[in-house]
């Protein structure tokens, strides 16, 4: 059952940082392989370890009581999750008044077609979507066997139901880096906002190492201003992005660049994994069950705040991501276990 509303607690870090967004993940199951994110024969949870939606709905209820102001919802891919309006919805009666300011969504695209307008009518108002290339080849590469057409016409649904759009291009070396300047104009052109990704050191990909994705967007970054004029933008959105006026064009990109600019210092948020694993930092393994105090017999509200403020008191000061020649340092887990 739904968390009671109270008056919120700020959540504040032993570092002083308030954290005021969570990222829930709602499955690991995901219907693409990018090769950055999972090796392609994934093994994904069975159903007894993943929360319901109703206890997904309790703990989001907990963390709004608590001062979470910013809800995205995440996966693998969550529009894959059965029966996810239902939570969708029970969220969105949480804006306007229930405490929560914000609720968006990550996806692939692949099936924003048929929940594009459901999505729109429950409140959500902007989806963050993962695309790395615009040409038809190269994106069943990356994906491993998706189809860049059932995206494209996820955008178009997305679009003419009201939703905000950001595309984020995780910029790989000798891959999609010479797709930089058409991803610029394209986004441009449909009015998307656009953000570049470095590539993040999580989960072992077998033959293929981190050090051979790895492009600094640093150095994307200066090329991008030399080519198109970059003006530094006060734009604050709870992330780790830092926004920029493309003058040339008029649209606004972002970077986020955990390793040549780390952006700890402003971190806000804390991820939930779908089997109720609280993890306070994305860069290390530190982390919380929530489950068990969820699934308590006895008083699972109380229990379920006693374990999150535990959390809070142990959160990193920052990543320990490393990628070099000789030596990377990486999570256990992949980004569609922890939830993107």
């Amino acid at each position: 059952m739904p968390a009671t509303p109270e008056v919120a607690t700020p959540l504040i870090d032993a570092h002083g940082r308030t954290v005021s967004y969570l990222r829930l993940s709602v499955t690991d199951r995901c219907d693409l392989r990018c090769s950055y994110c999972m090796p392609e024969r994934m093994k994904f949870l069975p159903k007894k370890d993943i929360l319901s939606l109703e206890e997904l709905e309790t703990v989001a209820g907990i963390f709004i009581d608590l001062g979470v102001r910013k809800i995205r919802l995440t996966g693998g891919e969550p529009l894959m999750r059965k029966n996810i309006m239902h939570l969708i919805k029970a969220l969105g009666r949480r804006l306007d008044g229930g405490g929560l300011n914000e609720l968006s969504l990550s996806t692939n695209a692949t099936q924003l077609a048929r929940f594009a307008e459901p999505l729109a009518e429950a409140g959500v108002q902007r989806v963050n979507v993962s695309l790395d290339s615009l040409r038809p080849e190269r994106y069943a590469e990356i994906t491993r066997w998706g189809k860049l057409d059932a995206v494209l016409h996820g955008l178009e649904a997305a679009k003419r139901a009201g939703l905000k759009i950001k595309i984020n291009c995780v910029v790989l070396k000798s891959f999609n880096e010479d797709e930089v300047d058409d991803l610029l104009r394209w986004c441009a052109m449909e009015d998307f906002d656009l953000v570049f990704i470095e590539v993040m050191p999580m989960g072992d990909l077998g033959a293929q190492t981190r050090f051979e994705q790895f492009l600094s967007l640093q150095k994307l970054e200066e090329k991008i201003d030399a080519d198109w004029g970059l003006i530094a933008l006060p734009d604050n959105t709870g992330g780790p992005s830092r926004y920029y006026r493309v003058q040339r064009l008029g649209s606004r990109i972002g970077f986020i660049s955990p390793l040549s600019h780390r952006f700890c210092a402003l971190c806000n948020r804390v991820r939930l994994t779908c089997t109720g694993t609280l993890f306070t930092c994305l860069g290390q393994e530190g982390n919380k069950d929530l489950r068990a105090p969820l699934r308590s017999p006895h008083d699972p509200i109380t229990a379920t705040r006693e374990a999150i403020f535990a959390a809070l008191a142990s959160k990193p000061e920052g990543h320990v991501f490393l990628i070099q020649k000789d030596r990377v340092q990486e999570t256990n887990r992949h980004m569609n276990t922890t939830g993107g």
